[in-house]
């Protein structure tokens, strides 16, 4: 299998508009791989986009992607779901203004998604009602698990009752990679699926020193009830005896640019921090 991640950003991107700070000037300067763009990801095997934030149409272009069969989704959450549009700008016919048939894309979603969905609306109603009465997209519900050209997806919810992510499990049959890249607390760890997989890619979770305005977390943030401080995750990576660890969804907040994210990875063998662009086989 082969993961593009698209964007190594989390809920802002790097640099943040009208931000001074050294982290985000830096980015302004050098461009990728110290700017960060929204968080996604393609699964080059089967055509697979995963998460569609503001950034995604910039996002395909830049890394040239040419076919996107199948969409998936991760959460609800604007960062992830601001840029649904995309579907339209693919697919669009501007003559008649519905799909160009072949161009049509399956929309993968786990039954608990589909039905919440519909709350992302416009001016003129929910936003997927549209789309799917294009033919920009149509919908491939499943309960647990779904299989697309030899890749089965399990899907592992992470509930909070109003709140509800999913972590994909992908297996080729040889290989598995597990997706899990924001609002991952409590994780599923005791669920088969996600041990001893060939590639997990996580959020790295709370970073508590060298925060930017030395901003300190307290014990009751509500930060801390959807993620797992950095060592946290660490030691959550080693119990599930991940081969590889990949880290995505970088916050800017964090005030760490991608040269510091390198000179961490060198006490962490096996684990890399991702950077928009950056190609992952196993």
């Amino acid at each position: 299998m082969e993961l593009t991640i698209l964007g190594s950003g989390g809920c802002m991107v790097i640099p943040k508009p009208l931000c001074g700070c050294r982290v985000c000037e830096e980015a302004r300067e050098k461009g990728p791989p110290f700017a960060r763009t929204g968080p996604s990801a393609f699964l080059h095997d089967v055509h697979l986009l995963i998460d569609t934030p503001a950034e995604i149409a910039c996002q395909l272009n830049r890394e040239r992607i040419h076919e996107v069969k199948h969409l998936l989704l991760t959460h609800l959450d604007p960062d992830h779901v601001e840029g649904l549009r995309v579907v339209e700008q693919i697919t669009l016919d501007f003559r008649t203004w519905r799909a160009y048939p072949q161009k049509r894309i399956r929309l993968l979603l786990p039954w608990e998604l589909q039905g919440r969905i519909r709350n992302l609306r416009s001016a003129y109603g929910p936003k997927i009602d549209y789309y799917v009465e294009q033919g920009f997209v149509e919908f491939a519900p499943f309960d647990d698990t779904i299989a697309i050209h030899g890749i089965r997806i399990h899907a592992l919810p992470v509930d909070r009752g109003d709140q509800i992510v999913y972590i994909y499990v992908f297996n080729d049959g040889s290989h598995r990679m597990v997706y899990a890249p924001c609002d991952i607390k409590p994780f599923p760890e005791h669920r088969p699926e996600v041990r001893n997989p060939d590639l997990l890619v996580i959020q790295p979770g709370l970073f508590e020193k060298g925060l930017k305005h030395d901003f300190v977390y307290p014990a009751d943030h509500i930060s801390r009830s959807t993620l797992y401080t950095f060592e946290q995750t660490l030691d959550l990576a080693r119990r599930l005896e991940a081969a590889q660890v990949v880290f995505v969804h970088l916050e800017e907040y964090w005030n760490r640019s991608y040269q510091d994210y390198k000179e961490l990875e060198k006490a962490l063998p096996g684990m890399r921090f991702a950077y928009d662009g950056m190609r992952v086989r196993i």
